[in-house]
């Protein structure tokens, strides 16, 4: 992250919060990057996957957008303004120029949560390279008012349905050590842990270090572990 995105981050933590909380929430930080700044890796071998479609409830629904002009100004608006907007507007103009989707969970027509999907790459480097046919999902949200209702899994999962059917062979997605929320919805899916992992990206490279690991591994070298054995990650 640069500084000047640190700053930006900061500042509007700080106007949301003031300055009690954004303390707090910068020893909160300290800690994860300190203690906890593992990641862990999941797949998801999608010939294993069915492609019937899932059984949607009639109070939910999923959109698959597919540039920023597809999106409507209140669904915008809700993505922008939960964090901080200019660098959520960035980020999402970045990621639509990139090729990628962005996937809307709605209840009773409000926007619940989201997520996006990039195939055959990464925006950032990667823990190791995905094939042309593997598909990344990152940043997956769901706003607090919707939460512990299983928004998370129901579109994790329906995203995957539609992948099989264009032809993707392996979904690869990660949630942060500490993110015991994101990692217990993950379980809830057909995804499967494939190791523990940091990462450091510096003077264009990417060094990653698998849990376990005495040595790291730089940029396309990174080994991608046995996925027919992911429960040791080794």
């Amino acid at each position: 992250m640069g500084i000047s995105t640190a700053l930006s981050r900061f500042s509007a933590y700080y106007t949301r919060h003031g300055f009690v909380g954004t303390i707090r929430r910068a020893a909160l930080a300290a800690r994860r990057a300190l203690f906890s700044n593992r990641m862990v890796l999941f797949y998801c071998d999608m010939a294993k996957q069915t492609t019937a479609p899932a059984n949607i409830p009639n109070s939910l629904k999923v959109e698959r957008l597919r540039s920023y002009a597809e999106l409507n100004p209140q669904d915008l608006n809700d993505i922008l303004n939960f964090w901080n907007p200019k660098l959520a507007q960035r980020n999402m103009k970045e990621r639509f120029g990139n090729g990628a989707s962005l996937w809307l969970i709605k209840s009773e027509g409000k926007l619940a949560g989201y997520g996006w999907t990039l195939r055959g790459r990464t925006i950032e480097p990667h823990y190791f390279p995905p094939g042309q046919d593997d598909v990344h999902l990152f940043d997956f949200h769901v706003f607090p008012q919707y939460r512990r209702r299983g928004m998370n899994p129901f579109l994790v999962t329906h995203i995957l349905r539609i992948l099989v059917s264009e032809g993707a062979v392996r979904a690869l997605i990660e949630a942060a050590e500490w993110n015991q929320a994101q990692l217990s919805s993950l379980s809830r899916t057909p995804f499967r842990r494939l190791g523990r992992a940091r990462k450091l990206t510096m003077l264009g490279r990417t060094i990653v270090c698998w849990a376990g690991d005495e040595t790291a591994t730089r940029g396309t070298k990174v080994p991608v572990r046995p996925i027919d054995n992911p429960a040791t990650g080794k």
